[in-house]
């Protein structure tokens, strides 16, 4: 069994995210093969990645070829940016694809945009995306959230265990 992995915010094909959240890319190309590469380097091909949304701004056919090559299990729980059906996603090669927010290993709540409402007594922890390097109100992780869009984590796959341990440092 292989170790689990979030991210989200990954926008292939988004040449505009690379000036609004001043990414550290020369160009579209350089942005999608780091991540890529990053993303390969992190995962096997036993692993599962969660990507909580917006995936990818190409047609399906360089969709197709960029998931493709990402290694394994992927699961899209969709976010904002992606639009089209569930069956497209899946058909571009992720295993899964969910319009709505799913629970997993039933204490963690993944979804793409952060949480509205959160108080200790809440029994769940929140994994999410959509603010991208925005870390003033959103911090990258608390004793109950993690926000997981591709800035926070040098754009690469961050391990579920990782944020656990992080997360756990935060506990009163």
């Amino acid at each position: 069994m292989g170790k689990t992995f979030l991210i989200a915010d990954l926008h292939f094909g988004h040449e505009n995210i690379i000036r609004y959240e001043n990414r550290p890319f020369a160009s579209l190309d350089d942005m999608d093969s780091t991540i890529i590469k990053n993303w390969n380097q992190a995962v096997t091909e036993n692993d599962t990645v969660i990507v909580a949304g917006d995936v990818s701004f190409y047609d399906k056919e360089k969709t197709t070829f960029i998931v493709n090559q990402l290694h394994g299990n992927k699961i899209l729980v969709k976010g904002n940016h992606d639009n089209s059906s569930n069956q497209w996603w899946c058909d571009v090669g992720f295993n899964e694809v969910s319009s709505y927010p799913i629970v997993y290993m039933e204490w963690f709540i993944i979804q793409h945009e952060p949480p509205t409402y959160i108080n200790d007594a809440m029994p769940y922890f929140f994994i999410y995306g959509h603010v991208h390097g925005t870390k003033g109100i959103y911090p990258t992780v608390t004793k109950q959230t993690a926000c997981v869009s591709a800035e926070r984590w040098e754009y690469t796959p961050v391990e579920l265990a990782r944020i656990t341990e992080i997360a756990k440092t935060m506990q009163s």
